[in-house]
């Protein structure tokens, strides 16, 4: 008679749990630290050996800095959104109801007050770095995210942040760098755009001015249409800067039959089109992660190949 109980109760735990990595964006956040390792040695650190960089407690810091922040920055935009989310998430919002709010709030207080304690251990310009990161990521969630266009640039710049950091910490300026920014700047533009278009009245109904709303579908259409377009020229640029030697190369080649492909279904407009379009898009810059990731390996480590 006690099994069915315990069951029930493990069960409901275990919804706990997922609702709660669901609610910090767990997976989002373990996919940004896996960028951030990989752009961090194989992209800003020229110099550095493998053995530094391993036991360089100050560049993992300044990570488990931006995880922490990211996780909160997750729940509190949660939390703001949760009316909106019950509509456009529907399974995501039933999992976090198995939490309550205060759990949510008090995880959020947590991890940010966590994240500037280690941040102060590492430097004072660290610590004020992660606290204007926390608060544009409370004001993007409480008022930004409303806002038309402002929301989508916020977003961007918000995703980007924690490289930014990086970058600034190894102070590695290169005209490569910059082109790269620029193409993950379009491509998390694009993805953020066309997740628009997808909860369009949501977006309305809970009052969030985005393009898909302000201009229609046709006009945003046209707005991704010539994104996608400098995303092309800025991919064709890189691939041959880089040199085709480079798996790189090759990725920002292969960019332009994706960025193909997206037009292809958001102009032909069919069902699940715009679903497809934005993971084939997400996908795509994991791909990126990973050939970053390879090309490093290679240039880096050849005899590893």
């Amino acid at each position: 008679m006690t099994e069915k109980p315990t069951s029930r109760n493990a069960l409901y735990r275990i919804s706990q749990l997922m609702g709660f990595l669901l609610g910090a964006r767990f997976f989002v956040a373990i996919l940004l630290t896996f960028a951030l390792y990989v752009s961090t040695f194989f992209l800003f650190n020229r110099e550095e050996t493998l053995r530094n960089f391993v036991f360089d407690y100050k560049v993992h810091s300044i990570i488990i800095c931006s995880v922490l922040s990211i996780l909160a920055g997750g729940i509190i935009n949660r939390f703001y959104d949760k009316e909106k989310d019950q509509l456009t998430k529907p399974f995501r919002s039933r999992l976090q109801n198995f939490l309550k709010e205060k759990y949510f709030l008090t995880a959020y207080v947590a991890l940010n007050t966590f994240s500037l304690g280690l941040a102060i251990l590492v430097s004072q310009r660290v610590f004020v770095f992660f606290l204007i990161y926390q608060f544009l990521m409370w004001f993007y969630s409480h008022k930004l995210s409303k806002i038309l266009v402002l929301n989508n640039f916020t977003f961007v710049i918000l995703t980007l942040y924690p490289f930014f950091g990086m970058l600034i910490y190894y102070q590695t300026f290169s005209l490569k760098i910059l082109f790269l920014s620029i193409f993950l700047f379009l491509m998390l533009l694009i993805i953020d755009i066309t997740k628009d278009t997808l909860t369009r009245n949501a977006d309305k109904m809970f009052g969030y001015d985005t393009l898909a709303n302000r201009i229609g579908f046709q006009h945003t259409r046209s707005v991704l249409l010539i994104l996608q377009i400098i995303t092309f020229l800025i991919s064709i640029i890189l691939s041959i800067g880089i040199g085709f030697q480079n798996i790189m190369a090759w990725y920002f080649l292969s960019t332009t039959a994706v960025l193909f492909g997206t037009v292809f279904m958001l102009f032909r407009n069919q069902k699940n089109d715009k679903f497809k379009s934005l993971n084939l898009l997400r996908l795509w810059i994991f791909f990126g992660i990973l050939a970053m990731l390879l090309d490093g390996i290679f240039h880096k480590y050849p005899w590893l190949i």
